[in-house]
């Protein structure tokens, strides 16, 4: 493989990447940090209350 195949390979495999994170909007972003959070928020409660006894013997 000669030189300037190479170049023009590594070339467009770094256009699609750049592509592909630049096409992120600031809405997916911010979609994904919000789903991150909830899933944190969750785990967390999940945390809190793990061995409460709900049973409806309690109430």
């Amino acid at each position: 493989m000669d030189e300037k195949d190479r170049e023009a390979e590594v070339t467009a495999i770094i256009n699609a990447i750049s592509r592909t994170v630049f096409s992120a909007t600031s809405s997916d972003v911010a979609k994904h940090a919000l789903l991150l959070v909830a899933a944190c928020v969750f785990v967390f409660v999940l945390s809190l209350t793990y061995g409460l006894d709900l049973s409806p013997g309690l109430f």
